[in-house]
């Protein structure tokens, strides 16, 4: 459209997209440490707390590459409007939930918001902003991005401290009630011209089914789910050999043997985070006594290293290729996780705790933007939205398995968390598995990985260099268009 971001236009554009994304980016950084207080409200076990987290990834993961496709074919801004609002109306679901049952319920329809707002807010600026101004644009979308990452988990600590943990969820409605009206005034419309053809709705929902199944069968340990999930990831394989090219994720993309090996890294080190993530919080809150607050301070410095030398570290990646950082990088994250077994009961933050999180902080800096330009590197420019946007969906998938997996495998029972003793003992034996899984994702790496990180301009944003979020990379504005039929 050609908008220049000095224009009234231009900075309107801005602050709609970055308190939209916002929304998903700060609900998804204060509800780890809002868990203990919500099993202990609402007298949940284990697993709906598991499911209060994995129930918002199942839809979202299932479903961003469709709602993406949806904003190119039916207007961007559109899309992100229904996106927001229908985030809201989820969120205040969330706020007023009576039982875990309603709770997790209403994660899953908070994740289907999510995946319409997500990928709008990104498309927009792409589409709206004149080519000059585009970079900076998605600079200023990314650094605001990264202030709320940052500040995530010290304001969820801070409202389940105070007023209490239903406005972890509650505080989305009053954003949504700024972001709606500005969105539909200041904003413009746009969509892709050439967008035509029928959606993947069938790819969408078996992909979201099956996940669903896998996560059930590994949280309640039914056999049956497991078994159903597999022949339902069967079935969407199938009916995506069958749709080709029109697919929401077409198969011949993996011919590329990079960027099937940077997603088997992916799945590896954001499965390691998302399990670290989810018992850290606990196990701050639990074992070593902290407040909600200070536990999610407990977690920023990775954060705040990820938002001063992630611009760096995409520097470096571009000058010696993907290889090195990607196999430095989940090391050192596997070296922060076992570092993480000095901190049990009343530790010492500046001795046990803060060592853990800045070595940690320091090996999610050196992987994670050289992943992403990677992953954007590994296929033709033509396809670098696609790539990215599989890339992200398989990011959440990996986190989502290892939150439901993980207490399994560590033997952790449905009342642990309400034992510090417990509890401790299953924390221990967790963060050797994720450290393993870690060090999987760095032989991955250094055996798998040869081209040069280095893209074309046309292919490398510059959000690629910045982090937004643990919960997945961050997602090219182009993979809104490639989820259609």
């Amino acid at each position: 459209m050609g908008i220049r971001l000095a224009s009234g236009t231009g900075r309107w554009i801005v602050f709609t997209t970055v308190l939209g994304s916002g929304m998903a980016l700060l609900d998804s950084t204060v509800v780890n440490v809002a868990l203990p207080h919500i099993g202990e409200d609402l007298g949940a076990d284990l697993g709906a707390l598991q499911w209060t987290v994995n129930a918002y990834m199942v839809t979202l993961a299932g479903l961003i590459l469709l709602g993406g496709s949806l904003g190119d074919r039916y207007g961007r801004r559109r899309v992100f409007v229904i996106g927001v609002a229908w985030f809201a109306v989820a969120s205040l679901l969330c706020g007023l939930a009576p039982n875990a049952g309603i709770l997790v319920a209403a994660r899953a329809f908070q994740g289907v918001g999510g995946a319409l707002l997500t990928p709008g807010s990104l498309a927009l600026i792409q589409a709206s902003f004149h080519q000059d101004d585009r970079a900076r644009a998605v600079g200023l979308w990314s650094g605001f991005g990264g202030v709320g990452a940052a500040i995530g988990p010290f304001v969820g600590g801070w409202l389940v401290d105070g007023p209490g943990w239903r406005w972890v969820f509650l505080l989305n409605v009053p954003l949504a009630l700024v972001c709606v009206p500005v969105a539909l005034r200041h904003v413009p419309e746009s969509r892709d011209v050439v967008a035509h053809g029928r959606f993947d709705v069938l790819g969408a929902v078996l992909g979201a089914l099956a996940l669903a199944l896998v996560t059930y069968a590994l949280i309640a340990q039914v056999w049956w789910a497991g078994v159903a999930g597999v022949v339902v990831g069967a079935g969407f394989v199938r009916v995506e050999m069958r749709r080709g090219e029109r697919a929401m994720v077409p198969l011949s993309i993996f011919r590329s043997r990079q960027f099937t090996a940077v997603n088997l890294v992916t799945l590896c080190v954001y499965a390691a985070f998302s399990g670290f993530f989810f018992l850290a919080a606990l196990q701050l809150q639990v074992v070593s006594g902290y407040s909600a607050l200070a536990a999610g301070t407990a977690l920023l410095p990775t954060t705040v290293l990820m938002l001063l030398l992630s611009a760096k570290s995409g520097e470096l990646g571009e000058k010696i290729g993907p290889r090195l950082p990607l196999t430095v990088g989940p090391l050192l994250c596997a070296a922060g996780m076992l570092l993480m077994l000095r901190v049990g009961e009343d530790p010492s933050y500046p001795a046990d705790v803060l060592p853990a999180m800045l070595v940690l902080g320091l090996g999610m800096t050196t992987l994670v933007a050289p992943l992403t330009a990677t992953v954007l590197a590994s296929v033709d420019v033509s396809r670098a939205g696609l790539a990215s946007g599989i890339n992200n969906a398989a990011a959440r998938a990996a986190g989502l398995i290892a939150v439901a997996a993980l207490p399994l495998l560590v033997g952790m029972g449905p009342e642990a968390y309400r034992s510090a003793t417990e509890f401790d003992a299953t924390f221990r034996r967790a963060m050797p598995i994720l450290a393993g899984v870690l060090v999987v994702g760095a032989a991955l790496a250094w055996f798998t990985l040869r081209a040069p990180a280095a893209a074309p301009a046309a292919a490398c944003h510059p959000e690629c260099r910045v982090h937004c979020g643990v919960g997945a990379p961050p997602l090219d504005p182009g993979a809104a268009g490639k989820a259609r039929g």
